[in-house]
């Protein structure tokens, strides 16, 4: 399974669209197969979910997404967990070993940027 991760710094990144950088890697048996650190290509609404269903990506991670994100990776078949926290090691092992959970979005309705200007609580730019 090809998962994506958002990536700042070595930790889940808050909100998935606005990552620098996500951790891609390849998960087989519980075993790491490839794991690659790419930049992020950029926040047009609708570009990610596009991008990386055309990367292979079955499951995305993140500590956020907004609405229109998470309806788009549904659209291509693209598992979201969100709510996650911590290292992107630490997130790996759990994915390894069976045990990450999720939880509810960082992002909360309606202060995403783009949609009503302001930012995401969780998000300073």
């Amino acid at each position: 399974m090809k998962i994506a991760i958002s990536t700042e710094g070595n930790s889940v990144s808050p909100h998935f669209g606005r990552c620098p950088f996500f951790t891609i890697i390849d998960l087989e048996d519980g075993k790491v197969i490839k794991k690659e650190v790419i930049p992020n290509p950029g926040h047009e609404p609708g570009f990610i979910p596009q991008f990386l269903h055309e990367l292979g990506v079955e499951c995305i991670i993140a500590g956020g997404a907004g609405k229109r994100a998470f309806s788009l990776f549904q659209e291509f078949g693209i598992q979201a967990i969100l709510g996650v926290t911590g290292s992107v090691d630490e997130v790996i092992d759990k994915l390894k070993d069976g045990n990450l959970e999720g939880g509810e979005s960082l992002c909360k309705p309606g202060l995403s940027k783009g949609h009503t200007g302001k930012e995401c609580n969780h998000h300073s730019e």
